[in-house]
């Protein structure tokens, strides 16, 4: 298996590029590993480099080098190719989905990234985009999209920027009415601050949205926050919910399934692992084991028990 490192050179604010590749060259010459660095030129790049790659059949493993921009583009080019597997060398200000797999400093262990265990894990599909890690529409997205454009400020950290793009969401996107409908079940509408459908945990820098999700249970968690409380009020619970503790709110409807479908009759935000849009309508839908990605050897996500984190969700989803 060929090792292809896929460097976004912008990561780091860019201090990580001349870090990053002689620690890449010790490594695979340490454990004979074939392998090639590329570093991409532009926003959409490393999906391109990642989908040409991958057309070949050979066996790959790709590492995002960066953070989790890096990470979406080469889940995107990788996606539909079971030769290719995806790794991360954490090097952006979120890593958010790698939380439940380790640490950043686990990630950056490149001696257990390349020994590391490649597992199945599912992905989010909505329209021609692929999330492994969650998807949001509404006030939460609108958040998403602030953020992306404040993180590239000095100084600011993800959730830095993450806190003030909440404050931009607060004043101008605090309530959206959406029509809703769970597994093509019957429809329902809710005046909403925002949905979460949640393969992974985090997300905006550290918040917990999905709190109970597992990236290969073949469901997705599903979190409607109503909006049936003032700004104030809100502001107060932001660090509630950055801890995950929303789920017995009783303003967060928490439901699992496999497909989520909005539709607003006002344009609204959709966050897709951190690329947003706006549009009227949506639909998040599983892709059981659609992506094999690469944990380190040493985590404890390979070997931990899960009972009490499941027992504790089925309780939750029978409230």
């Amino acid at each position: 298996m060929k090792h292809i490192f896929i460097i976004n050179p912008a990561a780091g604010q860019g201090k990580c590029l001349d870090i990053i590749k002689p620690k890449i060259e010790e490594v695979c010459k340490k454990y004979n590993i074939e392998y090639e660095t590329y570093v991409t030129k532009s926003g959409a790049d490393g999906q391109r480099i990642v989908r040409e790659r991958a057309a070949s059949g050979e066996e790959l493993r790709f590492y995002a080098c960066g953070g989790d921009g890096t990470l979406y583009e080469v889940v995107n080019g990788a996606f539909g190719y079971k030769n290719s597997q995806v790794a991360v060398i954490p090097l952006g200000s979120g890593n958010d989905f790698i939380r439940l797999f380790g640490t950043k400093d686990d990630f950056l262990k490149l001696d257990d990234l390349v020994n590391g265990v490649p597992v199945e894990l599912d992905v989010i599909k909505c329209d021609d985009e692929i999330a492994i890690n969650q998807c949001s529409m509404g006030m939460d997205a609108e958040v998403c999209a602030m953020q992306g454009k404040i993180k590239k400020l000095p100084l600011v950290t993800g959730e830095g920027a993450y806190y003030i793009g909440c404050l931009y969401a607060l004043l101008k996107k605090f309530k959206n009415r959406f029509r809703i409908s769970i597994d093509d079940g019957e429809a329902f509408e809710r005046d909403c601050l925002f949905c979460v459908s949640g393969n992974s945990r985090w997300y905006g820098g550290g918040f917990k949205a999905a709190p109970l999700a597992f990236p290969d249970d073949g469901m997705l968690d599903f979190i409607i926050i109503e909006s049936k409380f003032g700004r104030l009020k809100l502001t107060s619970l932001l660090n509630k919910y950055k801890r995950g503790e929303h789920l017995e709110w009783e303003v967060c409807e928490f439901r699992s399934g496999k497909k989520l479908t909005i539709h607003s009759d006002k344009l609204a935000a959709v966050n897709v692992d951190g690329e947003c849009k706006y549009v009227n309508d949506t639909t998040f839908e599983i892709v059981e084991k659609g992506i094999t990605f690469v944990v380190p050897a040493k985590s404890e996500f390979l070997t931990k028990s899960r009972d009490a984190e499941i027992k504790e969700r089925e309780r939750l989803l029978k409230r």
